[in-house]
């Protein structure tokens, strides 16, 4: 049998050639359901052959791989291969090829039958950065999924949801099924990059994650007059736009009101045409913050604010419901663990929450026991090309990838006694 004792280095090797497979000079484009995304599956899949595990796709699209232990009890390590566009080298796919090296390590430590059953799983578009959607894979799993609601989206090109899926070997109307993988899970561990700041800050490689931090995510839409840009004076204009405009400075005011943070992802104008005054502006909402009564007075605050500038334009607001998620904490014995072990890799294990969105908040929420390891972003930049994290760092994060997985199978053996 191959010697497949932890090998980080292997990681970033193989870290190295997916991005030079599926990425271009402007970064990573293994959008969801695209051919770069299904040429990632591949790679991955060729990997995996290596080693006795079982291959499957759940019937959301989620790619499984089992290694069947002498317990059925079932410990996760998650993350994703799809990226956004122009995205970065490590976002998702970290967390995927860490964990297939701890699979490496564990298969061959234990024969290929370790104390309790270690599946490695893909989640099928994390990003949503094709439909709006974040975390269809997870959330299908996790219950949390409305396939009337799914069936709706468009990407930018008009193609629908459940088009994009058929062209790739799914039915979306099956994709409630993968709740069935939740049987047997006993806790979850996902790696992935801070996407931000605060550990570089603290001159930190890795830290602790205590828990995702709540999401509300909506459209607004003003609805004024389509005037002549020449003829029309200012002071009579039922400016759509204006009102947007007015709104974009105000989400940073309630903001900073409650600890949070408030951005306009996208803007859309009709007619859309140099000669026109704005009829109609619709804007997409993101607002997150880790206390969920904030998160609630956060959009009660935007939707009164986007009400008063209206009214103030002459025109009229309505609002659409995209995705929403509460705070979902992490588990503190799962959090220890993982502390425990990037003390054994370097000198402070540093806890913080989450602010982005990950699979392992879907699969909290599902009940099952789940923590999530940051490693230090490079000027806490991501979703860009110039996304990086120092290679020593990112070795320290499959070690401790590694020493929390032993952890939590212990952990995992503990609970059914």
């Amino acid at each position: 049998m191959t010697d497949y004792g932890l090998n980080p280095q292997r990681t970033v090797d193989e870290l190295k050639a997916l991005r030079e497979l599926t990425g271009d000079e402007n970064g990573a484009q293994r959008v969801a359901f695209t051919g770069q995304w299904l040429a990632s599956l591949d790679f991955l899949k060729e990997r995996l052959a290596e080693l006795p595990v079982q291959v499957e796709t759940d019937p959301a699209g989620n790619l499984w791989a089992t290694l069947k232990g002498e317990s059925e009890r079932e410990l996760w390590i998650g993350g994703h291969l799809d990226s956004v566009p122009n995205g970065g080298w490590l976002d998702g796919c970290l967390n995927v090829l860490a964990g297939l090296e701890v699979m490496r390590r564990v298969s061959w430590q234990y024969g290929g039958k370790p104390p309790v059953t270690l599946r490695l799983v893909n989640w099928a578009d994390e990003e949503g950065a094709r439909f709006g959607r974040s975390l269809y894979g997870s959330s299908a799993v996790s219950g949390y999924f409305d396939v009337a609601e799914l069936s709706k989206l468009k990407d930018k090109d008009g193609i629908s949801l459940p088009d994009a899926l058929n062209k790739v070997g799914i039915n979306l109307q099956d994709a409630p099924r993968a709740k069935e993988q939740l049987k047997n899970a006993a806790a979850y561990l996902e790696l992935h990059i801070e996407q931000g700041p605060v550990l570089e800050g603290l001159n930190l490689p890795l830290g602790a994650v205590l828990g995702t931090v709540g999401v509300e995510r909506h459209t607004i839409t003003w609805k004024g007059q389509a005037a002549h840009s020449g003829s029309t004076p200012m002071n009579v204009r039922r400016d759509a736009f204006l009102a947007a405009g007015k709104f974009a400075q105000e989400i940073y005011t309630i903001a900073e009101r409650y600890g949070g943070v408030c951005t306009i992802g996208s803007c859309k104008t009709r007619p859309g045409i140099v000669t026109s005054v704005v009829e109609e502006c619709e804007i997409t909402l993101d607002q997150r913050v880790l206390d969920k009564d904030k998160l609630a007075a956060m959009w009660q605050d935007a939707q009164d604010a986007a009400r008063t500038f209206a009214e103030e334009g002459g025109c009229t607001v309505e609002f659409g419901d995209l995705w929403n998620i509460e705070p979902i904490p992490f588990h503190p014995e799962l959090i220890e663990a993982v502390a425990q072990s990037i003390l054994e890799v370097t000198d402070q294990a540093h806890r913080l929450p989450s602010g982005p969105l990950h699979d392992a908040a879907e699969v909290a929420r599902a009940g099952v026991p789940t923590v999530m390891i940051f490693v230090q972003s490079l000027k806490g930049i991501s979703h860009n090309k110039i996304e990086d994290t120092r290679e020593e760092h990112l070795w320290q994060s499959v070690q401790v990838l590694d020493k929390v997985t032993d952890r939590a199978m212990a952990w995992i053996l503990k609970q059914g006694q």
